[in-house]
């Protein structure tokens, strides 16, 4: 995974987890994630050392991907939202497909 992609990808996650982890795994992840700090930076901030940091940060992140794969809201969001824009788009097109329509209002629904 690129280093974007990944640091899109738990900045989604902990958007949707964050209140589920630990206070020193919010913190850890906000300094490195949202602030962009260095491992070096979070240390000295925390009282740790670099390795330490490195250590929180990846439990933290396979924390949020645990919660992942049990709750699935990043998936189902993500669905919604693809599922929303291609309604969006045919009703726009100014012949929407009824049908289509119809199945994507279900999907939607199926999400929940």
């Amino acid at each position: 995974m690129e280093v974007l992609e990944k640091v899109i990808r738990i900045n989604l996650l902990m958007d949707f987890y964050e209140p589920l982890l630990t206070e020193k795994q919010r913190s850890v992840l906000r300094y490195y994630y949202v602030d962009n700090f260095s491992l070096s930076e979070i240390a000295d901030l925390v009282s740790t050392s670099r390795q330490a940091v490195n250590d929180h940060l990846k439990r933290a992140e396979q924390t949020l991907e645990d919660y992942e794969t049990k709750l699935n809201l990043v998936r189902k969001h993500e669905s919604r939202v693809q599922l929303l824009e291609q309604l969006r788009e045919a009703v726009s097109s100014g012949e929407p497909d009824h049908a289509d329509m119809i199945q994507w209002l279900e999907q939607l629904e199926e999400l929940d």
